[in-house]
């Protein structure tokens, strides 16, 4: 990996040379051995090559080299790199350059990298995503103990500027006990309509045993919506879920199973939940 500018000021290759199969360009002037993989951690390496050294990073970028790379996995995803706010750089296609003057106390090192704190990155996501895929982020972000539920509270309560309330609110809705990110923008898209569900729902015969856990129940109405992912048709989960399926029946609960698509119309998915609710408080 290295800049153009540099090998051809080396003459250890030509402009001509550098248009060749062998190299994959990763941004204006940096280039890549072709046989590397199309990865983050590539682009975050190259993207290193033409940052300031005063560039730290951030967002989805930084969330990825504070061990949770779900949240960075988008194809196309820019790499998110912060610098000082008189710092002239950019802008360079694959990259998003945001301009703010860091307190070092929000400027971690991982390994050899440079970016912003744990606590940080959670917080600037809050602010700048769209609020269900914030909300997935700081799940996961809990979850994996990159930042203390205590920690992040306090911090966005306090905090002003734009995009600071949904900030909070994305804190709000935020639950360490999400097992998936489609689980969690699910839950706040019910609670947002009103029907907020309770997560990882553990359900009980009746005499008090085990039977399931659902991703979110409505347990005075034994009522489940559950997430159901692609790994659900993987080899024998197939079995397992109709077993415990039968378990939930048995026991009286309806069950609402969700896909990605139904994800993606968001009022239909709202209204067939209130219609599920409706008919478990009223028979109709």
């Amino acid at each position: 990996m290295f800049r153009a500018r540099d090998v051809v000021h080396d003459s250890l290759l030509t402009h001509d040379a550098l248009r060749s199969q062998a190299w994959r360009r990763l941004y204006r002037g940096v280039y890549a051995d072709a046989d590397l993989p199309d990865s983050l951690d590539v682009r975050i390496r190259g993207a290193r090559l033409i940052s300031p050294s005063t560039a730290v990073f951030s967002g989805r970028t930084a969330a990825h080299l504070h061990g949770a790379p779900e949240l960075a996995d988008r194809r196309g995803l820019p790499v998110e790199v912060t610098v000082p706010a008189g710092v002239r750089f950019g802008p360079v296609r694959g990259l998003q350059v945001r301009r703010v003057d860091l307190p070092v106390s929000d400027v971690a090192r991982v390994g050899e990298w440079r970016c912003t704190t744990g606590l940080r990155t959670a917080l600037d996501i809050a602010r700048w995503d769209p609020l269900p895929d914030a909300v997935a982020a700081l799940d996961l972000l809990l979850a994996r103990g990159v930042v203390a539920e205590v920690a992040l509270r306090e911090p966005a309560a306090s905090r002003d500027g734009r995009g600071s309330r949904q900030a909070r609110r994305a804190v709000e809705l935020s639950d360490a006990r999400a097992e998936s990110q489609p689980e969690s923008r699910l839950r706040v898209i019910l609670t947002l309509a009103g029907l907020p569900p309770v997560p990882q729902c553990v359900v009980r015969g009746q005499g008090g045993e085990f039977l399931a856990r659902v991703d979110l129940g409505y347990p005075e109405l034994r009522v489940a919506v559950e997430y159901d992912g692609a790994w659900h048709a993987g080899n024998g989960q197939f079995v397992r879920d109709r077993r415990r399926l039968n378990l939930l029946t048995a026991a009286g609960w309806a069950v609402l199973h969700v896909t990605s698509a139904d994800l993606r119309d968001t009022a239909l998915l709202v209204e067939r939940v209130r219609a599920l609710l409706r008919r478990a408080t009223t028979g109709k």
